[in-house]
């Protein structure tokens, strides 16, 4: 039986914490920042290497090693972009820092900061986040009048100013590239790559975007060590990560669980199990863009390189649990119809794919479906990978061609009579 393993959510599960400043820096809170500010920034970025942090957005990209690749002494301003937008459907883990314990996640925003000589951030968060997005601003005016934010960061020669962006609730917008256009003011479409953000980012200059989960980790990194959050996890998967567990289950939410907890643990022990006592049919593992697993599946390691040699992916720790009396195929409608809907558009086999997928999966709700659009699915499924300026491509193809690998039988259900 597996508990959760609380560091991100320690305070969040106290029920009597405070979640002001004065609540947050009574349970240690800006300890970290203080020993931030007598490190040099190259000293930081050395400390979460060896910690093994990877962005916990979706990617998985080792996060010492991409603040590294930012350009020094260019003559530019550095700047940290937030990805808070949080748009993967059944994803929810983010929110919750953000309502719940915003000064956390911002002592790691600012620890970020001063890594990459960054002294203006932006907080890109989904609009429909409106309560999420109004604890973040009163915990920045709290930093600005405590002299944490500022001129003289807690006294010293840092200064950093912090904004909230809302964004207007566009899934493409997650993104980072995409995200970049939107907070200049353009319509949000991914850019094609070279040149990196690193390089060439927000307003031209040197940018890194990281996810919030990822800089929340950051407080318990300076103070308790890298390894000390590397031992939570085998090699190559540091830390704890949140999940988001949804759908069939009998106690879903967000729960904290390090890196070599099973799949199946999750969804039985923490998640109570299937719902009214119903058999797991297949659970999609990081968010509706990740290729699905069976009920004979699970018995795999929920890490990013475990869950990769089955043939998935981790993505954005959304765990989507469905049971035995599940429409395969009108559940894969419902996520080709998000992801056509959600497109922006600028790649054909994206734009076109998600569209004709989507008609292709009507056919068969329809009762109107055959080998052949089966065929012709995958098909257009597997057109859209590796073919699109971002991954969005990528995220329609990969549960098409899993769903239609995975459970045939269930396709064939919708059959036309005649066929």
């Amino acid at each position: 039986m597996i508990e959760e393993t609380l560091l991100l959510y320690k305070n969040i599960r106290n029920p009597d914490y405070d979640k002001s400043l004065r609540g947050y820096k009574a349970s240690g809170g800006y300890s970290a920042l203080k020993k931030v500010l007598k490190k040099k920034p190259e000293e930081l970025v050395e400390l979460v290497k060896t910690s093994g942090l990877r962005g916990r957005g979706g990617a998985g990209f080792p996060t010492g090693l991409k603040w590294s690749f930012m350009e020094r002494n260019t003559g530019k301003r550095s700047y940290l972009i937030c990805n808070a937008d949080e748009s993967e459907p059944g994803t929810c883990k983010d929110r919750e820092l953000m309502l719940k314990d915003p000064h956390q996640f911002l002592e790691g925003m600012i620890i970020g900061c001063y890594a990459i000589n960054c002294t203006h951030g932006y907080i890109y968060v989904r609009g429909e986040y409106a309560p999420s997005i109004k604890s973040l601003n009163e915990a920045i005016d709290e930093l600005y009048k405590e002299k944490i934010l500022g001129e003289k960061v807690m006294g010293s020669r840092f200064k950093l100013d912090l904004t909230v962006h809302p964004g207007a609730g566009a899934y493409i917008c997650g993104e980072e590239t995409a995200l970049l256009d939107s907070i200049e003011g353009k319509r949000g479409h991914p850019r094609v790559k070279p040149p990196f953000p690193a390089v060439s980012g927000f307003n031209s200059c040197p940018t890194t975007v990281n996810n919030v989960e990822t800089l929340t980790c950051l407080p318990f990194i300076v103070n308790e060590g890298a390894e000390a959050f590397a031992s939570f996890g085998p090699p190559n998967n540091s830390g704890t990560h949140l999940v988001s567990l949804s759908g069939h289950v009998s106690n879903p939410g967000v729960y904290e669980v390090r890196m070599d907890v099973s799949l199946r643990d999750i969804i039985y022990d923490l998640g109570g199990g299937i719902s009214e006592g119903k058999a797991l049919k297949g659970v999609i593992p990081g968010g509706a863009s990740s290729p699905v697993l069976t009920a004979e599946e699970i018995d795999v390691e929920y890490s990013f390189d475990a869950l990769a040699k089955a043939g998935t992916m981790m993505g954005s720790a959304a765990i989507m649990v469905f049971d035995e009396d599940t429409d395969v195929v009108k559940l894969l409608h419902r996520i080709t119809r998000f992801f056509n809907h959600e497109s922006c558009g600028q790649c054909t086999p994206c734009r076109e794919g998600t569209h004709w997928a989507r008609l292709i999966l009507r056919d068969f709700l329809d009762e109107n479906g055959n080998q052949k659009k089966l065929r012709r699915l995958s098909k257009v499924g597997g057109n859209m990978m590796g073919t699109t300026v971002c991954a969005l491509g990528d995220a329609a193809g990969m549960p098409i061609t899993s769903f239609v690998q995975k459970f045939p039988l269930d396709f064939e259900k919708h059959y036309a009579q005649a066929a």
